[in-house]
C-alpha cells in the first residue's frame, strides 16, 4: 500500500522523529511511503525515502487552501492509500484539504499526548470533537493517553488502537560532554524547552541535588521557546558551571548512553520515546509518573517513578541511582525495550492497522 505519513515540521522531535523511523520499517516491509512537513523546519530527519516539504506559512493554516489543494495533489497524484497525521496541526490540515478538496483516502490520527491537558476551552473541544469524527482510526501512544482521549471524546473509543512508541536498535558512539570532566556525576534530560517538560522543576531538583553531591553536572538536550528563559535562570540561579545546554542533537541516544542518569520531570506526557531510549542506552531512568510513563517504568524494577510534583522524591531517587548497583534494574528495563517496543515489531501493528480501514 502507499502511505502518506503528515508531520507537522522537519524537526528533532519525538513526533516526528518516530514517523520518521516508522516510515522506515514500513518501506522496508514493501510499502510505498512518503513523509510530508507541512510548514519550514531547519532539521534533517533521517528518512530513508519520500521526504516532501510543502513548507506552508503556519500563520496561514485556518485558512491554507492552497496548502490544502498541494496535499490533495500529492495524494491523488501518489495514489495514497491511507494518510497518518502525526501530532501538531496535520489532523486538523489534513481534514480541512479532505473537506475543500474532495479526497476520499481515510485519516488516521496518532495521539502522542494527554489531549485533555491542552484543551480546555469550550471551542476548541467542539473543533477537536469534529476533526476526531472527520477520523476512521485512532492510534493512541498509550493505555492512560487512549483512556484520556475516551473520556474527553466517548465515541472515539469503538475506534481507538494503542499502538506505542518505538526505538531504533543500534550500536552507541563515544561524545564528548561539554564543560565537564568524565568523572563527573553525570545527568541528561533530553527534551523540548516547552512547558510541559517542566525545566523549571527540573533545576530546582537539581539545586536540591547539588547539596549532596556537588561533582554533578547536567546536560539539557534540546531546544525550544522557553530555552533562553531556562539559559537566565541556570545564570540566575548562579548554575553556569553545572549546566550545560546541547540544543537538538541527533547524538541524544550516545549521550544517555554514556550518562549516569536519564532524569524526566514531565508534568505531562503521553508515552516518551527517551524514557524507551534511556531504558536500550541500559542507563537508569528517573521520571514523573504522568500519562504512560508508568505502563513501562515499574518503580525499582525498570526504573524510578516518581509522584508529580514531589522534588523531595526525585532527589532521592537519584541518591538510590548514586549509592546503589543498578545492574538488575537496568538488564529488565533493556529487555522489555528490545521485546515490545522496537520498531520493526510496531510497524506490523500499524499495517494492521491501515489493513483495517482499508477493508
Amino acid at each position: 500500500m502507499t502511505i502518506l505519513q503528515l508531520i507537522q515540521k522537519p524537526q528533532l522531535r519525538g513526533a516526528e522523529m518516530f514517523a520518521t523511523q516508522l516510515s522506515n520499517e514500513l518501506t522496508g516491509l514493501g510499502h510505498e511511503v512518503m513523509v510530508v512537513a507541512l510548514f519550514p523546519g531547519a532539521s534533517e530527519l533521517p528518512c530513508k525515502g519520500t521526504f516532501i516539504r510543502l513548507d506552508r506559512p503556519i500563520g496561514k493554516r485556518w485558512f491554507d487552501y492552497e496548502g490544502w489543494k498541494a496535499l490533495a495533489n500529492l495524494i491523488k497524484i501518489h495514489h495514497v492509500d491511507v494518510v497518518q497525521c502525526n501530532a501538531g496541526d496535520t489532523l486538523k490540515f489534513a481534514v480541512f484539504s479532505q473537506l475543500f478538496c474532495g479526497w476520499k483516502v481515510p485519516i488516521i490520527a496518532r495521539n502522542a499526548s494527554m489531549v485533555s491537558a491542552y484543551i480546555q476551552n469550550p471551542l476548541i473541544k467542539w473543533l477537536n470533537r469534529w476533526l476526531y469524527s472527520r477520523t476512521q482510526a485512532i492510534v493512541s501512544v498509550s493505555h492512560l493517553a487512549a483512556k484520556d482521549l475516551n473520556q474527553l471524546f466517548p465515541e472515539t473509543k469503538v475506534k481507538t488502537t494503542v499502538i506505542p512508541i518505538g526505538i531504533n536498535q543500534q550500536p552507541f558512539t563515544s561524545v564528548a560532554w561539554k564543560n565537564t570532566p568524565p568523572t563527573a556525576f553525570q545527568i541528561v534530560h533530553v527534551g523540548g524547552f516547552s512547558f510541559e517538560k517542566n525545566h523549571h522543576g527540573l533545576l530546582s531538583i537539581f539545586e536540591q541535588w547539588l547539596k549532596r553531591c556537588p561533582d554533578s553536572h547536567l546536560h539539557l538536550i534540546g531546544d525550544g521557546p522557553m530555552r533562553a528563559e531556562i539559559e537566565q535562570a541556570v545564570a540566575k540561579n548562579n548554575l553556569t558551571d553545572t549546566i550545560s545546554f546541547y540544543g537538538f542533537s541527533k547524538d541524544a541516544l550516545h549521550y544517555m548512553h554514556q550518562a549516569d542518569v536519564v532524569v524526566l520531570p514531565s508534568i505531562i506526557e503521553g508515552l516518551p520515546g527517551v524514557v524507551l531510549e534511556a531504558m536500550y542506552a541500559k542507563t537508569p531512568v528517573i521520571a514523573y509518573n504522568v500519562g504512560g510513563i508508568s505502563e513501562v517504568i515499574q518503580n525499582g524494577a525498570t526504573g524510578y517513578l516518581v509522584e508529580k510534583g514531589d522534588e523531595q522524591g526525585f532527589v532521592e531517587a537519584l541518591e538510590k541511582v548514586y549509592k546503589n548497583d543498578q545492574d538488575e534494574m537496568i538488564k529488565n528495563a533493556y529487555d522489555l525495550v528490545v521485546e515490545h517496543y522496537t520498531n520493526p515489531v510496531l510497524a506490523q501493528h500499524f499495517v494492521g492497522v491501515y489493513s483495517k480501514v482499508l477493508k
